[in-house]
C-alpha cells in the first residue's frame, strides 16, 4: 500500500470527547471511525488488524474440531421466551424493534437460542455427537456504559463457539482443549504473559464460569492473580471455598485490575431441555445435550492490546496482527532516492512482505511521527544519505539503535524476526 493512496489519515491531536487510550489512538491513527459512543467503523488499517485477530481465532477454533457457520442478527421472540430471556427484565441489554406489519424483532446480543433451536433439526442420535460449532457475528448490546472504545461496544464482532456433547465427561474434555486454545490465542496476538486463566461467577449455568483476564490499568475488573501458576480468581467470587477449589493461598495472590479478553462457560442443558435438543443413546434413552459456550469479543482484544502493548502517544502492534509489517519512509526527493525507496518497495513486495509506503510529498518530520503513531514492528528509511549506499536505515522495537543493513539483510531479517 503507497500511502499516498490510503484514503485515511493521522490528526495531529487525539479526539478530546475520547477517556479510553485505546480509542485516542485508534482514531489519530486513522484505525477506526466513532459513529457514536460505543460504536466504531473500522478504516482499512483497522480492518486489517481486526482480520489478522480474527484469522487467529479462526486457526484455534478449527484446530480443536469447530466449523464455521454464520447466524441471523434478528431474533425472533418466541424462540427467547422459551428461555425467559427475551424479556428486559432478564436481559437488560436487548435492543428491539416493531415490524411495520405488527410484532416485534431483536438484535442478537448472544446465539445460544438460536444455534441450539438449529440443531435440533440435526442431532438426533449419540451418532451425532459432540458437535462445536462457531461464528463470528456482530452483536448489539443496549449498554449503559460505553466510554472505553472497542473494550465495551453497543454493536461489536465476536467469536462464539458453543459445543454440544453428550456426557459430561465429553463436555470436559473438550472444555480443556478450548482453554489450551485461548492460551494459544492470546500467546499468538503478544499478550498471553499478561492474561490470566480467571476463575468467575457461574451465574444460573454453574459453580463457576472461566475468564481470561489481560492485567491492565484500563480493566474494569479486579482480580487476584498468581504468576507462577497464571491463574487468578474474579473479586466477586474470592472466598475460602474458592482458594480451596482453585489450590491457592491468598498470600499467594496479587490484587490487579485486569480486561476480560474471553470466557468460556459450562452450560449444562439449560437451553438444551426448553428448547427440545435431545439425542438418543445408545441404549436408546433419550437425553438432552450437554452444552458449552466460549466467547471472545474480537474488538474487545484489538483495544486491550493497545491498552497493554502501546504507550500513551503511539501505538505498537506486535508481527502478528499488525496492518503491515514494515513502515518504508522515502525522505528526500533527488532520483536517486526515489530508485532506491521503489527498488526496496518492490523487493520487499515480491518477497510477500506487506509494506506500507510513505511516498507522500510530506516533511521528515510529519512522516516520523505518523511512522511513530501507526506502530508497524519496522521502519525502514530511504533518502539522500542512504541513496547509492546500498544500504537503508532500519528501526525495530527493543532495539538500542537503528541499524544500516543491505537490502538482502532486510529481507532476511523482516522474514526472521
Amino acid at each position: 500500500m503507497r500511502q499516498s493512496h490510503l484514503f485515511t489519515k493521522t490528526r495531529k491531536k487525539a479526539p478530546s470527547d475520547e477517556v479510553s487510550k485505546n480509542a485516542k489512538l485508534l482514531i489519530q491513527a486513522g484505525f477506526v471511525h466513532k459513529e457514536m459512543a460505543g460504536v466504531y467503523g473500522y478504516l482499512p488499517l483497522g480492518l486489517k488488524v481486526r482480520d489478522k485477530i480474527e484469522a487467529i481465532i479462526r486457526h484455534e477454533m478449527n484446530a480443536v474440531g469447530g466449523q464455521e457457520v454464520k447466524l441471523t442478527a434478528l431474533q425472533r421472540p418466541e424462540l427467547w421466551q422459551e428461555t425467559n430471556r427475551w424479556s428486559d427484565e432478564a436481559m437488560d441489554v436487548w435492543f428491539k424493534t416493531q415490524l411495520k406489519e405488527g410484532g416485534e424483532l431483536g438484535l442478537a446480543p448472544t446465539h445460544e437460542e438460536p444455534l441450539t433451536q438449529a440443531l435440533t433439526q440435526h442431532i438426533n442420535s449419540y451418532r451425532d455427537l459432540p458437535r462445536a460449532v462457531y461464528q463470528f457475528q456482530t452483536k448489539f448490546r443496549n449498554e449503559l456504559r460505553a466510554k472505553s472504545g472497542l473494550m465495551r461496544g453497543r454493536e461489536f464482532l465476536m467469536k462464539d463457539l458453543y459445543s454440544f456433547s453428550k456426557s459430561q465427561a465429553e463436555h470436559d474434555e473438550f472444555y480443556a482443549d478450548m482453554k489450551a486454545a485461548y492460551r494459544r490465542i492470546f500467546d499468538r496476538i503478544g499478550i498471553g504473559g499478561q492474561t490470566f486463566y480467571t476463575y468467575a461467577d457461574g451465574g444460573s449455568f454453574s459453580d463457576f464460569s472461566h475468564e481470561f483476564q489481560t492485567l491492565s490499568a484500563a480493566g474494569e475488573d479486579t482480580i487476584y492473580y498468581n504468576d507462577d501458576k497464571q491463574i487468578a480468581i474474579n473479586k466477586e467470587v474470592l472466598t475460602d471455598d474458592v482458594l480451596a477449589e482453585v489450590g491457592v493461598t491468598r498470600d499467594e495472590l496479587t490484587e490487579g485490575r485486569a480486561i476480560e479478553v474471553g470466557n468460556i462457560f459450562p452450560l449444562g442443558t439449560k437451553f438444551s431441555q426448553p428448547l427440545g435438543l435431545t439425542f438418543t443413546t445408545e441404549g436408546g434413552k433419550e437425553e438432552p445435550v450437554i452444552m458449552g459456550s466460549y466467547g471472545i469479543g474480537v474488538g474487545r482484544l484489538m483495544g486491550t492490546v493497545v491498552e497493554v502493548l502501546s504507550s500513551e502517544n503511539k501505538l505498537m502492534w506486535p508481527e502478528a496482527i499488525a496492518p503491515f509489517r514494515v513502515h518504508l519512509l522515502q525522505l528526500g526527493s533527488s532520483k536517486e532516492a526515489k530508485k532506491q525507496a521503489e527498488d526496496v518497495y518492490s523487493e520487499l513486495t515480491g518477497a510477500g512482505i506487506e509494506v506500507l509506503f510513505d511516498d507522500r510529498d510530506a516533511s521528515p518530520g510529519e512522516k516520523f511521527a505518523d511512522s511513530d503513531l501507526i506502530g508497524l514492528p519496522t521502519r525502514v528509511v530511504v533518502g539522500n544519505k542512504t541513496a547509492g549506499t546500498g544500504q537503508v536505515e532500519v528501526s525495530q522495537p527493543g532495539s538500542d539503535k537503528d541499524k544500516m543493513m543491505t537490502l538482502t539483510e532486510l529481507r532476511s531479517n523482516v522474514v526472521n524476526h
